[in-house]
Formats: C-alpha cells, sequence, structure tokens
C-alpha cells in the first residue's frame, strides 16, 4: 500500500487564513443552528467505524460532539433530517463561492496550491494503476471549484458531478451511471451518513475501480493538541473527524481494499502557532511550547515526520472498489 509525503510548503495564508476563517466559521455555525432548531432532529448514538457505542467529548461553541472510543473519530451528535441538511451544505457551498468567504479573496492561490496537486495525484495514481481516460464521479455539493480542473484536464473521459446528499439517500443513484473512479474531497467530513454515502459510491463504481478521498484527521498533530479548540473544526464543515484509523476502517468495513493511505499535510505546526497567537492561554505542554519556539528547519523537520508516520490532520486515501454480489 502507497504512502505519499510532500517537501513542498505552502503558507497558511495562501489557502486556509486563520483570521479569514472566524467570519466564515461563525456563518456557517449560524446556518447549522438554525437548520436544527427549523424541524425534527436526531440524535448519534453509533459510531460509523464498527457500530460501537459513542462517548461524550464536548461541544464546539454549543454543538456537542461524541467519540468513537476504538478508532478516536469525533461526530457532531445532533443532525436535523436528511433533506434539511441537504439544504444546509448547499447554503454553505453558495456562502463559500461568495464575495463574503475568504476563499474568494484567495481562489487562485488554492487552484494552485490546493486543487492543482490533488489533481496531479488522481492522474499519477489512475496511471501506476493502469486506468486510461475513466469516467469520473465527482461527489460533492455544488457549485465545485474542481469540476472545471477535471473536465480541463484531459484525465478523463467524463466527468460526472452528483450531489452528495442526493447520492446518499439514493435520490440519485438511478440517474448515475457506472464510473471507473469517484473523487469525494472532504464528503465525509460533511455528510450526516457516511456509511450510507460510501455504500452509495460502491454501487456506482465499477468492481476494481478507484476512490479518491481527502478528509480532515482527528489523530493528526494539531487536532491532537488543540482538540476542541481547534478553529477548524465546526459544522457543517466538520459533521465527521474521523481519525485515519477510522477512515480506514469505514472503507475495509464496506468491503473495499486500500491502495494509498497518506498525510501529506504540510500545516500542522503552522495551525498550532496559529491558534496560539489568537489565544496565548492555550494549554499547551512545555513540549509543545518547546517546539513551537524552534527554528524553521526543526519545525519542517517535524512536520516531514509526521507526513511520514501519519501523523498529519490531512489526509488522503485511495480506495478500490469491492466485486458486487448483488
Amino acid at each position: 500500500m502507497r504512502s505519499i509525503q510532500t517537501s513542498v510548503t505552502v503558507p497558511l495564508d495562501s489557502v486556509k487564513p486563520l483570521d479569514g476563517l472566524l467570519t466564515y466559521r461563525a456563518r456557517c455555525l449560524g446556518l447549522t443552528r438554525h437548520a436544527l432548531r427549523s424541524g425534527v432532529t436526531r440524535r448519534r448514538t453509533a459510531s460509523p467505524v464498527g457500530g460501537v457505542r459513542l462517548e461524550p467529548v464536548g461541544d464546539v461553541e454549543g454543538f456537542a460532539y461524541a467519540r468513537c472510543p476504538e478508532s478516536g473519530s469525533l461526530f457532531l451528535v445532533e443532525l436535523p433530517e436528511a433533506p434539511r441538511w441537504a439544504q444546509l451544505l448547499a447554503q454553505v457551498s453558495r456562502l463559500r463561492h461568495s464575495p463574503e468567504a475568504f476563499h474568494s479573496g484567495i481562489a487562485q492561490s488554492r487552484t494552485d496550491h490546493v486543487y492543482t496537486p490533488k489533481l496531479e495525484w488522481i492522474r499519477d495514481t489512475l496511471r501506476l494503476q493502469g486506468i486510461e481516460r475513466p469516467r469520473v464521479l465527482e461527489v460533492t455539493t455544488a457549485p465545485s471549484d474542481f469540476t472545471a480542473l477535471l473536465n480541463a484536464s484531459g484525465v478523463c473521459a467524463e466527468v460526472m458531478t452528483v450531489d452528495e446528499m442526493a447520492l446518499r439517500t439514493g435520490r440519485a443513484s438511478a440517474a448515475v451511471g457506472q464510473a471507473q473512479a469517484a473523487v469525494l474531497l472532504e464528503s465525509l467530513d460533511r455528510v450526516d451518513d457516511p456509511v450510507a454515502l460510501i455504500q452509495a459510491v460502491a454501487r456506482c463504481v465499477e468492481a476494481g475501480g478507484l476512490v479518491f478521498v481527502t478528509a480532515l484527521v482527528s489523530s493528526g498533530f494539531d487536532l491532537s493538541v488543540l482538540g476542541l479548540r481547534n478553529l477548524y473544526l465546526y459544522p457543517p464543515d466538520r459533521t465527521n473527524c474521523f481519525s485515519l484509523q477510522g477512515l480506514k476502517r469505514l472503507w475495509l468495513q464496506e468491503g473495499f481494499s486500500l491502495v494509498e493511505v497518506s498525510t501529506p499535510g504540510m500545516l500542522d505546526v503552522e495551525f498550532v502557532q496559529r491558534h496560539l497567537e489568537h489565544d496565548p492561554s492555550l494549554p499547551l505542554s512545555a513540549f509543545e511550547r518547546q517546539l513551537l519556539e524552534a527554528d524553521r528547519e526543526t519545525h519542517d523537520a517535524f512536520q516531514a515526520f509526521l507526513q511520514q508516520q501519519g501523523f498529519s490532520s490531512f489526509a488522503r486515501l485511495v480506495a478500490k472498489a469491492p466485486v458486487r454480489t448483488s
């Protein structure tokens, strides 16, 4: 199984600036709060990973999160019904593409440093696996910044973009043809039922086809250090925050095999530094503070270690679709 590292460095402000995030995060929290107040809700008690009972872990701005005791994955506890959640994800996606959000001001930088490397990853993996110009299922909530890149890349014979909640609830499955590959960029972080989404993807991807997945993982350095104080953890964008082991088990339990599992994140140390600047009272250990005060060479070496050992908070996974028995 492949595991990939990168020596490329990207400043946090060029992809996920903390100052810009705070306004967008507040809007996301407000929209989520409204969604929960506007209809029937349900509480999650079982982990998507193995079905074990979730344990309370605390809250993010009044939103209760629970922890899977086996995998360490984190989950928002209270959710509205699926149609309301789909509306919320659509609202947030439109917000993300509006002038109100920080994304619009750094759109080209995000294309260069976020989406183009993902496209190269997909292209290289398809080549190594001997898959030429596949029909690709892009699972997302429109609008997607990645769609145009996929279409223009020449990597795919066809790109079929499908709404992640429509696919997860079965409303889109009949309309989607068979694909040889699928792309889920942080979809599992957002949807209300990750297992149902994976099962729907399995029905749409041919046996032996590849599924490309990215996710923020709770087992990574900055999330392990900051916990629920991490400002990048909030609903609906981080409704689910799987650990790396939890993410792997999630796909394996649905019959997929794993081709690649990597944590090529570049920003764990800088994430914690920026949080400490934002809130100097953060309860960090003496070792953590010593690390943050070290020089750039030490930071780079530590970030390389996190990548090599699977301890960065950004995860990439490639799964191979199983043979369907029915």
